[in-house]
């Protein structure tokens, strides 16, 4: 906690949030996110019973509320108001809960985000009295924008979701990293550790990631890599990489003052 990630105002140790779909039970889910060390863990209302269904397994068993952040979100809503609708449900089902994601995806095929739709969505939630955080293009501009409507964290895709295509086009990370004043997430396309490592190096507070974990072969051994991956990314990011020199090399050890010489 001597460098917690900060999200609408409350502290977290860890920089690797989870997703909780996609395992083949509640028991590897429940490993998968213990190994992790992730303190917020997401889960799609539309998918996953929290208690809508009150005779088939909950969610809440295999990670209680009580030791794990909830992070409702709008996985396969395709317009403002159902995204909207799901995100009230989930309040109602977690007691009042206000921090949620937010996603709103524009086609089944790629799932991108539908940015009109998004910004409509954010805008309605934030008044509402939601603590929104916002899956999104990696469009400096409209990252922006949903700052400025009060979302409390960015997180742009590095790639599409569920690619594990890794970080595509870090230089618009880095635009939305070096202009926001709230916490700047990679959402989507994380595949391997390096990729996680690569997210914290380029300054992003944090990394959301799901597929990645839980359709690896071994999903908690992948949780314990990720997890790694995230804390000497952020070292490396807090410790200031040297810089690169094109054409120029400099040698490890002084040449001066060798035996011999």
């Amino acid at each position: 906690m001597n460098d917690p990630l900060l999200i609408a105002g409350k502290a977290y140790g860890s920089r690797l949030l989870v997703g909780t779909g996609k395992y083949k039970d509640f028991v590897e889910t429940r490993a998968a996110v213990e190994a992790s060390g992730a303190e917020i863990v997401t889960v799609a209302i539309r998918r996953t019973n929290i208690g809508q269904s009150p005779n088939e397994p909950s969610l809440l068993d295999a990670l209680p509320p009580s030791r794990f952040t909830y992070l409702p979100n709008t996985a396969g809503c395709y317009s403002a108001e159902e995204a909207v609708r799901t995100l009230r449900l989930a309040r109602e089902l977690l007691d009042g809960h206000s921090l949620v994601k937010l996603e709103v995806l524009g086609d089944p095929q790629t799932l991108f985000p539908n940015m009109p739709e998004t910004l409509k969505a954010a805008d309605t939630l934030v008044k509402d009295g939601f603590q929104v955080m916002v899956y999104c293009s990696d469009d400096p501009i409209q990252a922006r924008m949903l700052e400025e409507i009060g979302c409390v964290a960015i997180m742009p895709l590095a790639s599409l979701i569920g690619s594990g295509m890794g970080i595509l086009n870090p230089w618009n990370l880095r635009l939305i990293i070096d202009q926001a004043k709230v916490p700047v997430l990679v959402d989507a396309g994380v595949g391997t550790a390096s990729d996680a490592a690569i997210a914290l190096e380029l300054g992003c507070d944090g990394v959301l990631m799901n597929t990645a974990i839980a359709q690896a072969q071994n999903p908690v051994l992948m949780a314990q890599a990720m997890r790694k991956a995230v804390e000497a990314g952020r070292e490396a990011f807090l410790a200031g990489r040297m810089p690169r020199k094109t054409y120029s090399a400099s040698p490890s050890s002084p040449t001066g003052g060798l035996i011999g010489r």
